[in-house]
């Protein structure tokens, strides 16, 4: 998995959220034996996109492909979700999918 953490710059504003990000999620629940790393970013990228948090989602779009997920992939599991989630969701997320996909293409 991608090496993941809150950023430290809000720890001068909420020291115990970033710690609790870190140590919680990050360090505990991510790397949980019983879904691979690949599994939880899909499923943490289809949330993010279905709950329209297009401030977290770069983010973990770009964990999502470290952790082997294709553009292709994450691209159809946006597009299923279209159809719960919302169309205005899902061109946000494929929005954001393509942003990522030119950085790292150049």
């Amino acid at each position: 998995m991608a090496q993941q953490s809150a950023p430290q710059e809000l720890a001068g504003i909420a020291p115990k959220l970033v710690e609790v990000t870190n140590e919680v999620l990050f360090h505990d629940v991510w790397e949980r034996p019983e879904l691979s790393p690949r599994d939880r970013s899909l499923v943490t990228v289809s949330v993010l996109a279905a709950l329209y948090r297009s401030e977290q989602l770069p983010y973990h779009l770009g964990v999502a492909l470290d952790n082997g997920l294709t553009v292709e992939e994450l691209s159809e599991a946006i597009t299923h979700l279209a159809f719960y989630a919302g169309w205005p969701n899902a061109m946000t997320a494929i929005t954001r999918l393509k942003e990522i996909a030119d950085e790292r293409s150049a």
